[in-house]
């Protein structure tokens, strides 16, 4: 249902609820992350940005990036700075069951932009233009992209890349309401998505700053956006983006126990270990680890150090489960 529901909007049919996704961050969105955002109601979920070069190379690390086993839709972000690997990336995935392919523009980190990849792009719109065009040209699935509101506050130019994309055949766009240079510095600017709404007749999702219900409610009225897209405040609260789309449609937000995030918490970790093999899936993993313990906040501060430090994963099972059990309460979207 809410797969049909994600898809329908991107075919441009008109739709009461907006749509609420997990946002893509590389290094964090995982299969299982994935997974556990869908199962709890999120409308979509992306992948971790995928190097389309070392995708097309048959790299494993980019395979296990854009892996979507048990997610529907499967949306598959790539980023490049090159038409042709954009485009063989595309087709790779789609042939592999990708359902959409998210074009990454908006990535702020210095080792994408340095090689004119992420939000780079938008510093040379015809070039970006070509490399959207290549990978709308190389798939039939849906195509969308996700941008920056412009490189700097000079060049506020999301509103023309929206258009462009338009113009080439893109389903929809997401902008996260920050220029590259402010990274994630400060608020983001949801009025300044607006503006983009305006230029396009497709689907703009919005982006930035969502934490709960207030704020998501706050980004819609502001943006004029079809939706929103939950990145930062999603980590260590995977369910937090089903719980937004619930609240947003106006339906009963789901409750879940302690002991029921306390298993999807540990059935992430145990995931990671399935995925990457013990010695790499305990690295891996700690990110969330820490993410997890703190949205909890069951644990001292020796339980927490020790819960990121151990190699046995028993021992981390153990301690995933005590913090929230021992949560002096549950944080709702609301």
């Amino acid at each position: 249902m809410m797969a049909d529901h994600y898809l329908s909007v991107l075919r441009g049919e008109r739709s009461v609820d907006p749509v609420v996704l997990l946002a893509p961050l590389s290094g964090v969105t995982d299969l299982h992350m994935r997974r556990i955002a869908q199962g709890a109601g999120a409308s979509a979920v992306v992948s971790e940005m995928v190097a389309a070069a070392e995708f097309a190379r048959g790299s494993e690390e980019a395979r296990l990036r854009a892996e979507g086993s048990g997610i529907a839709p499967h949306i598959v972000q790539l980023a490049g700075c090159a038409p042709e690997p954009m485009a063989e990336a595309a087709r790779i995935a789609a042939a592999n069951g990708a359902d959409v392919i998210d074009v990454n523009m908006g990535c702020p980190a210095k080792i994408v932009t340095g090689i004119a990849s992420g939000s780079a792009l938008m510093r040379d719109l015809d070039h970006a233009a070509r490399l959207l065009g290549a990978v709308r040209e190389a798939v039939s699935i849906p195509v969308t992209v996700k941008m920056r509101l412009g490189w700097d506050h000079h060049g506020l130019n999301a509103a023309e890349l929206a258009r462009r994309a338009q113009a080439l055949g893109l389903n929809a766009v997401t902008v996260h309401g920050r220029t590259r240079q402010q990274f994630y510095k400060g608020s983001a600017d949801w009025d300044a998505i607006r503006p983009v709404v305006a230029a396009v007749s497709i689907p703009v999702i919005a982006n930035g700053d969502v934490k709960d219900l207030s704020s998501a409610r706050a980004c819609l009225a502001a943006s004029g956006a079809a939706g929103i897209m939950v990145g930062r405040a999603a980590v260590g609260r995977p369910w937090l983006v089903g719980a937004l789309a619930a609240g947003l449609a106006r339906r009963p937000v789901p409750t879940l126990s302690r002991s029921a995030r306390a298993g999807l918490a540990a059935a992430h970790y145990a995931g990671l270990i399935a995925l990457y093999g013990a010695a790499m899936g305990v690295r891996h993993a700690r990110k969330h680890l820490a993410a997890y313990a703190d949205a909890a906040g069951g644990l001292d501060a020796a339980e927490r150090t020790r819960l990121l430090t151990t190699t046995d994963p028993e021992v981390a099972d153990r301690l995933l489960r005590a913090a929230f059990e021992a949560a002096p309460a549950i944080a709702e979207a609301a």
